[in-house]
């Protein structure tokens, strides 16, 4: 003995099926392969080698920024004090200097301006 309210929950099977393959089909987007749509596919990939391109290029000149030009502007600085205050000593006392080891003088002078302040 069925009951009445037990048939009215029951939906047959292959009309679900066909209406959701319906509804499936119905929301997809339809693909079209046109001219405009390969140079815009074309111009986004310019666009992100672009921006990567500007990206590594960012990445260079902080590195030349941070890193680069302050131990060239302190080994040059150096230089150049040395050498003024050399001619400087040289005119306020003539005394004359001489090295006898110019290696190692000029290692000494790499180890001060490579040596953190």
């Amino acid at each position: 003995m069925s009951s009445p309210s037990a048939s009215t929950y029951i939906v047959p099977s292959h009309d679900v099926a066909t209406t959701s393959d319906d509804d499936d089909v119905a929301s997809l987007p339809s693909e079209s392969t046109s001219a405009s749509d390969l140079d815009s596919l074309s111009d986004s990939d310019y666009s992100d080698a672009e921006e990567e391109w500007r990206e590594s290029i960012e990445q260079l000149e902080l590195l030349l920024t941070m890193v680069l030009v302050p131990f060239v502007g302190k080994f040059l600085g150096r230089k150049c004090a040395y050498w003024s205050w050399t001619r400087f000593m040289e005119w306020k006392y003539p005394v004359e200097v001489v090295v006898r080891n110019k290696g190692l003088f000029k290692g000494t002078g790499a180890v001060d301006a490579l040596s953190p302040l």
